[in-house]
């Protein structure tokens, strides 16, 4: 079952790892959230052959989240 699934922190190097890990593991990600500082947002990550725009920290980012990895 595809899940909601948010990395805190995804521009770090742990983010980052975090992000690579769920593509080759198969995690079943419906939607991801790459969320890391304000300064960070509106930038992009590369995720499963693709890109993810990143976002600021607030509570819309985390609204309907089901998994979350903190790596900040």
């Amino acid at each position: 079952m595809p899940r909601v699934v948010a990395v805190i922190g995804a521009t770090g190097a742990v983010g980052r790892e975090a992000l690579e890990r769920l593509h080759r593991r198969g995690f079943p990600v419906g939607e991801l959230r790459a969320i890391a500082s304000a300064r960070s947002a509106g930038g992009s990550l590369p995720f499963a052959g693709g890109e993810v725009t990143v976002r600021a920290l607030d509570e819309r980012a985390i609204e309907g989240v089901q998994v979350a990895i903190l790596a900040a």
